[in-house]
């Protein structure tokens, strides 16, 4: 047994017998060097505490490393003036003040409640609480596909019985939303202490209403916006809203599509999608799914458009957000992540921004492992960690106001995925062993959706770093008053830091090789 596994178990004797209540840590397990999962099981699982700040005049520090650390906590004095270390030099100024943060979540999909339920319930427990209780990361944004994605077990709609039903007699929800995802969303809530915002995406429509007249596959709605078809696609995902209202589940947002243009590129035959132009998109908003939303009692419920890769701005918040018709239905563009380096941030985020200010950006789907060449369950891989925190913190940085993950719990193979397309997953279930794997990616994560609560908003931090910076940051003012930076090293040295705060002092650090490191302080009793 390695030696911080032994700590670990030890650690859980001591606690059963004293009766403690307290942070438990990490019990490793390694899938070669440096490649690090924290194992949980019906009896153990790593947890934090409640977030409780010091006295002002001190601060918290939460680090996760290579070298093993996970959301380790430590405390440190705030300087009324500066010492005597040298190196990177921050200043933090919440009198600037940019976007508000909406959140950080994951998406339920099938695959991901049918992975959770394959655990006793002990384990999905502990899994739960890992993901949206004070003792886990806390998220609050849940993604919610509408019907069958890929990461389901078959391709389905909610009204596959008829033929032409255009007056959606025969629309019902499937089992998977009855018997596993929407009894898994009523512990989510009972486990999280904020409030969960849910945002509904379709991929595929039944099949009479496309022009394939299958479900699965990519193909294209029959007949224009306006016409019986685009009209009864509408209708069919007002009604979608309206069963989840008898089960008391209300949405924060819906987005007409997912993925309305990248698939028709992808070679996976059966993926399903509804294609759209924008053009088309915009008809659509405008003739019918806009009218349909207002008109219904989901009226405050935000439409997204996009909901696909930033690739495709600003040409296509151009084409709908800039049609005033089409805008005063939107209220925010969903993006992906999978073709980020293609397209800097400048030209597509920073122009969105500033073309439309009243409209958020929310980042609604990234994985790793999606690529044909990729592994797709890595177990432990770190890099695939660092991925997720300097994508948050670049696009945290140019206007997008929350990130959504992918699944949140997928099998060892990266499924289950009726059409093979397997990726990776913060949370990996191994069912035979009744147990599942924290990764890199959840902690890194973490570091935002547990410190930067709904409300918050990003502010100015300033640097002596003109050109290269050997590390990459963001900073927040929270609802509570409470300050927070986030600093990303991916360097194989460690930085000396310092923040100045003009309210407090200085906070001076290092920041370990291979880490990243939340600060949190505040400056009013």
């Amino acid at each position: 047994m390695q030696t911080r596994e032994a700590f670990g178990v030890l650690f859980l004797i001591l606690q059963g017998m004293t009766g403690a209540r307290a942070s438990q840590p990490c019990i490793p397990k390694f899938f070669g060097k440096n490649a690090m999962v924290c194992v949980c099981n019906a009896t153990y699982c790593d947890t934090l505490d409640p977030v409780s700040l010091p006295d002002v005049g001190n601060y918290l520090t939460y680090t996760t490393s290579l070298a093993g650390q996970r959301l380790e906590r430590s405390e440190g004095k705030i300087s009324p003036k500066r010492g005597v270390l040298s190196g990177l030099s921050y200043t933090y100024n919440p009198d600037v003040q940019y976007q508000r943060i909406k959140g950080f979540g994951g998406a339920n999909t099938d695959a991901a409640a049918v992975n959770i339920m394959k655990l006793s319930s002990a384990a999905q427990n502990h899994l739960l609480r890992s993901y949206f209780s004070e003792e886990g990361i806390e998220y609050n944004l849940l993604r919610w596909p509408i019907a069958c994605s890929d990461f389901s077990m078959r391709p389905y709609s909610y009204d596959d019985r008829c033929r032409d039903d255009f007056e959606l007699k025969c629309f019902s929800l499937a089992p998977e939303d009855t018997k596993l995802r929407i009894p898994l969303l009523y512990r989510f809530m009972a486990a999280s202490k904020r409030p969960l915002s849910l945002i509904a995406s379709p991929w595929t429509s039944p099949g009479w209403l496309r022009v394939s007249n299958k479900v699965q596959g990519k193909s294209w709605l029959k007949g224009k916006p306006g016409d019986r078809y685009f009209d009864t696609w509408a209708r069919y995902l007002i009604r979608f809203l309206d069963e989840y209202s008898k089960y008391n589940i209300t949405f924060w947002a819906i987005s007409s599509q997912n993925e309305p243009f990248t698939p028709t590129f992808m070679p996976i035959k059966d993926f399903p999608s509804n294609y759209f132009s924008p053009q088309t998109q915009r008809d659509f908003f405008i003739k019918d799914l806009g009218p349909a939303l207002a008109a219904s009692f989901h009226r405050n419920v935000h439409l997204i458009t996009l909901d696909d890769t930033r690739v495709l701005l600003p040409t296509w918040a151009n084409v709908v957000i800039g049609n005033h018709s089409a805008a005063k239905f939107v209220s925010g563009i969903g993006i992906h992540w999978y073709v980020d380096p293609v397209v800097p941030p400048g030209p597509t985020l920073e122009a969105i921004h500033r073309l439309y200010p009243n409209v958020f950006m929310l980042y609604t789907e990234s994985c790793n492992g999606f690529l044909p060449w990729d592994v797709k369950v890595d177990l432990g891989n770190w890099k695939r960690g660092v991925a997720y925190s300097r994508n948050i913190l670049t696009n945290l940085n140019h206007f997008v106001s929350g990130w959504i993950d992918w699944n949140l719990a997928l099998d060892m193979e990266g499924g289950p995925n009726w059409v093979e397309n397997f990726v990776d997953s913060p949370i990996i279930v191994n069912h035979l062993k009744d147990e599942f794997y924290k990764q890199p990616m959840f902690y890194h994560l973490g570091h935002f959706s547990k410190f930067i609560p709904e409300g918050s908003v990003r502010v100015a931090l300033s640097s002596n770093c003109f050109i290269s910076c050997q590390l990459k940051s963001a900073a927040f003012l929270r609802p509570d008053g409470v300050a927070v930076v986030v600093l990303s090293n991916d360097w194989s040295l460690d930085v000396t830091i310092s923040i100045l705060d003009n309210r407090v002092g200085y906070i001076e650090d290092r920041v370990p090789a291979y880490s990243i490191q939340t600060y949190l302080w505040r400056w009013h009793p």
